[in-house]
């Protein structure tokens, strides 16, 4: 039986496509009704999209599975938006106020709109984080209603380049799939799998994918660095094929032998692991260039992380993604940044049904995707598809409908959502309309001042006042007789 609702997320990964659909339950919980992967290595390199004919093919095949699975059109699809060009950039943004002002939300939205408006060079605005508003000399999350005479609002921009952004946007054009939001997926996967306690005490969250290393900080539940770092799992799995393997070889010997961390006093010189039937490696060299990469991983790790919230990460790290699975991963990040309390997230916190394999294996590598289908709240099913009707041709796909949300400001946008191409458009029309209105509005008052000069001077000149004289001399002596 089809369908009726359902939710379809889509995460881009380096090493595989995959797209996911599930019911929301009225417990919060959530049922998954698919679930489809494909390999995207040769067109998505450190999360960014390089050939977009090839990911508009794989999005379409991507879709057609799914709908074939729940027998039902999908007629739009919630995005994950990741990559080595993301990063993010502080702005102070400030406005100085006549003596004894008070603050309004409309101060704060033009505060808002001013940071939007920053321009950086090849790159684009993806979201904007609020870290607090400076009033006078105190700090503060909500200035509205307090007096002041200078306000100043403190955000942390995330950036991506404009022709990823763009190249992304085209892909899904392509394949004409409706986006009905792009999500910033280190965000999604945070909010899935990070604690309030650990977000509100500080805290680093590590996503080791495949070509990429992610890291998230948060503290006092505002999220205040992201970074995005070109180093993954493949880069051990090349340094191992260094070794005169193929990498496929590598992968299977990383998955099967490779340690995080191990104690030199444990390590077997005499100890050999087998490439295949014919070949043998020494262990310890083995070892060595295992830990040399994952060592460098981890130093780019702590150096993203700004170094006045050293002292303050008492949530501690928090490790995710494919790499947490490697042996011994939390007494390497340990000996390398002297943080204690380190957490390996396996699992988003949300209770997740499924019958499938890699859900259910909680390793870590679907919770992107799993964050990304929490944040759906828009139904993505459209018709039901009757897989025995052969002779009737399917009717055109509503995937290429124009998102029908209203474009949305910058102090209504949630935090992580990245407005659409659509909305985009939508918002630049509105404020075209706009624009044209002050400007209308602007000259019929200028016509009114210059009537009314007109009118004054007019009524000034000598000529008008000797008129004025000979009526009123006129009348008197009318009256008079």
């Amino acid at each position: 039986m089809a369908a009726k609702e359902f939710i379809v997320a889509i995460e881009l990964g380096s090493s595989k496509m995959t797209g996911i659909a599930g019911q929301k339950n009225l417990d919060g919980s959530i049922n998954v009704l698919a679930v489809v992967k494909e390999n995207s290595s040769s067109f998505i390199r450190k999360g960014v999209v390089y050939n977009i004919d090839k990911t508009a093919q794989c999005l379409t095949s991507i879709i057609k599975k799914l709908e074939t699975q729940l027998k039902t059109e999908i007629t739009q699809v919630y995005v994950g938006v990741g990559g080595q060009s993301i990063r993010s950039v502080k702005n102070i943004v400030s406005k100085d106020l006549p003596s004894e002002t008070i603050v309004t939300q409309d101060m704060v939205i033009e505060l808002m709109d001013a940071n939007r408006n920053m321009t950086y060079q090849d790159q684009e605005i993806l979201d904007a984080a609020v870290q607090e508003y400076k009033v006078g000399s105190q700090l503060q999350l909500d200035p509205v209603g307090i007096q002041t005479n200078h306000l100043e609002g403190n955000f942390l921009n995330i950036l991506e380049r404009k022709a990823f952004y763009k190249n992304l946007n085209m892909c899904f054009e392509a394949a004409g799939i409706c986006v009905a939001e792009m999500y910033l997926a280190p965000l999604a996967l945070a909010d899935s799998v990070l604690t309030e306690a650990e977000k509100r005490s500080g805290c680093a969250l590590v996503d080791i994918g495949a070509d990429t290393t992610t890291v998230s900080v948060y503290s006092k539940n505002i999220l205040r660095h992201l970074a995005v770092i070109p180093l993954g799992g493949n880069n051990i799995t090349k340094d191992i094929a260094t070794l005169q393997m193929e990498e496929s070889d590598a992968e299977r010997m990383k998955l099967k032998y490779a340690s995080a961390y191990t104690d030199n006093s444990d390590i077997d010189n005499d100890l050999k692991y087998s490439i295949d039937t014919d070949r043998q490696i020494e262990s310890r060299k083995f070892i060595e260039i295992v830990e040399g990469r994952l060592e460098e991983i981890i130093e780019n790790v702590w150096f993203q992380i700004p170094s006045d919230y050293y002292d303050k990460l008492l949530g501690g790290l928090i490790i995710t993604g494919g790499g947490s699975n490697m042996k011994n991963i939390e007494k390497a990040f340990s000996n390398h940044t002297h943080v204690d309390k380190i957490r390996i997230a396996k699992f988003v916190t949300q209770t997740i049904i499924s019958n499938n394999e890699d859900i259910r294996s909680h390793n870590g590598m679907m919770n992107t995707l799993l964050g990304l289908l929490v944040k759906g709240d828009i139904n993505c099913a459209g018709s039901a598809i009757d897989p025995n009707d052969l002779f009737s041709p399917k009717k055109e796909s509503t995937t290429v409908a124009v998102d029908s949300r209203m474009p949305r400001q910058p102090g209504e946008i949630p935090p992580g959502v990245i407005r659409t191409e659509n909305e985009k458009k939508a918002a630049e029309e509105e404020k075209r309309r706009q624009q044209e209105e002050e400007d209308r509005l602007k000259r019929e008052e200028e016509l009114r001042q210059k009537e009314e000069e007109d009118r004054i001077r007019k009524e000034n000149s000598t000529w008008n006042k000797l008129k004025k004289g000979i009526l009123k001399f006129g009348k008197s002596m009318i009256e008079e007789e």
